[in-house]
């Protein structure tokens, strides 16, 4: 086999109908050589039939702008400083970074919700523990029903991953997912009327690529969301009833490069604020990663010139949670020196 390529030339994200992945019929292999396909040639794709209740997502997003609509003092009584080493909880726009430059965002992070005697909690284990949720009726049910629905929707779609590559489609959950590190974050995007100046664009967040696995992002339909395809950046606009998924660093190294993590990027033009649902479906915090054995024939070409961070996901040798926490440090600074 040969060394893996650049990632090809792509004018739009493709859209797959995953039904048979989620309800386990024998159509799931033509669907997962749809999702192979998409991995190699963009690392994004758009995914309908997914089975997760559309009245679900209209209330999460009726709730999220309930809460961002709230004067910052009363959204700060969730701040992310109360979070501790479960990393969770609210941040201001300006708050976080992207290659040191503040993203124009706000937030809330979320992960699985876990009790005080959970091992992980008890072992001061970081980005494990409680939620912190707003003082709004049933924000709190809707999100957790929402994380429960969609980690189901994940380990469907790596079984699907597992069978695009041959592989048992338990490979990953045997390996990385059977616990899987669950995130999840609620952003708003401000509109800005004034979205850049000059050369000086006031990203929404910058050019980056996601961490680990999986991403599975509901977005409104303000749109902003841009892709890269070698060098030129294409739209991925809302698709109702859709959600859009992409693959993250971490199923980059391991694929040794068959599947490549894309860069990404968000500019609020729309003419309003815009939500976005990003859900990471990622290794347990503790799992080695390594290369897939049987792709030992394929060889990782040096790509780091071409990353956004020019650091070669190749390079990595740890757990998810090394890589991840060098990863967030850079993200939130000054929380990490004072929670990690």
């Amino acid at each position: 086999m040969t060394a893996t390529q650049a990632l090809a030339e792509f004018s739009e994200v493709p859209v797959i109908d995953v039904g048979p992945l989620v309800s386990r019929t024998s159509q799931r292999v033509d669907v997962a050589k749809q999702l192979g396909m998409a991995c190699r040639e963009c690392g994004f794709f758009y995914i309908v039939g997914h089975g997760i209740d559309e009245q679900l997502c209209t209330r999460l997003e009726d709730l999220s702008r309930r809460f961002f609509a709230l004067d910052k003092p009363t959204k700060m009584r969730i701040g992310m400083s109360q979070g501790g080493r479960a990393w969770r909880g609210y941040f201001f726009v300006g708050d976080e970074l992207t290659s040191g430059k503040p993203d124009q965002k706000e937030g809330i992070y979320f992960g699985d919700e876990l009790s005080f005697d959970h091992p992980a909690v008890l072992a001061g284990t970081p980005l494990h523990g409680r939620n912190l949720f707003p003082d709004i009726p049933s924000f709190r049910e809707v999100v957790l029903e929402y994380l429960a629905a969609v980690t189901n929707l994940g380990h469907a779609l790596m079984a699907g991953v597992a069978l695009s590559l041959e592989l048992d489609e338990s490979y990953f959950a045997h390996r990385y997912t059977g616990d899987p590190l669950i995130l999840f974050r609620i952003f708003n995007y401000p509109y800005l009327r004034e979205a850049s100046a000059g050369n000086d664009v006031r990203w929404g967040v910058g050019e980056h690529t996601d961490y680990g696995l999986l991403t599975i992002l509901r977005q409104d339909d303000a749109g902003g969301l841009q892709v890269k395809s070698q060098s030129r950046w294409i739209n991925a606009p809302p698709i109702p009833r859709s959600f859009i998924c992409n693959i993250g660093d971490m199923l980059d190294r391991m694929t040794r490069g068959i599947f490549r993590s894309t860069p990404h990027r968000v500019l609020n033009s729309g003419g309003r604020d815009r939500l976005s649902f990003p859900f990471f479906f990622d290794p347990n915090f503790n799992a080695e990663i390594r290369p897939i054995e049987e792709l030992a024939g394929h060889h990782a070409r040096d790509d780091r010139h071409e990353r956004w961070d020019h650091a070669s996901v190749h390079d990595f040798r740890g757990t998810y949670g090394d890589y991840l926490l060098n990863k967030v440090s850079k993200v939130f600074p000054q929380l990490r020196r004072e929670m990690l």
